[in-house]
């Protein structure tokens, strides 16, 4: 078993887009018109064969509920992980990234920040 897909809602796939290749630093893998929508995935330069993460449109009202829950609820929608966190936070914040956490240890654990990806999320960033 392996995963290969992992889905991220977005309220607008192409600012979604926008975000996560020119501010994160993904690459674009798949784009393919699907009615109003898109299948539209992106994935970490270092593994471009690696999984891939689907920028997934919040068309049904659960998942735009589901979406909204955790942002309200300083929640992140998932992690991605980097080697040092300090250093993200520095090249992102200079890009104009919004964080929410500012780099942290945790005791016991990594060190760990938390942004804003203009979509709709928080995402964490885990040193690891």
């Amino acid at each position: 078993m392996k995963i290969k897909l992992v889905s991220v809602l977005v309220d607008d796939q192409s600012k979604a887009l926008a975000f996560y290749t020119e501010k994160l630093g993904f690459l674009k893998k798949h784009d393919i018109p699907m009615g109003p929508y898109r299948w539209l995935t992106v994935v970490s330069p270092s593994e471009p064969d690696g999984a891939e993460v689907v920028l997934e449109p919040t068309a049904h009202a659960f998942a735009a509920t589901y979406q909204k829950e955790l942002y309200t609820g300083g929640i992140p929608i998932t992690a991605f992980f980097v080697e040092d966190v300090a250093s993200e936070f520095t090249r992102l914040k200079a890009l104009g990234v919004v964080f929410r956490r500012e780099p942290t240890a945790i005791p016991g654990g990594p060190t760990v920040a938390m942004l804003d990806d203009t979509c709709g999320n928080l995402l964490q960033l885990v040193q690891g």
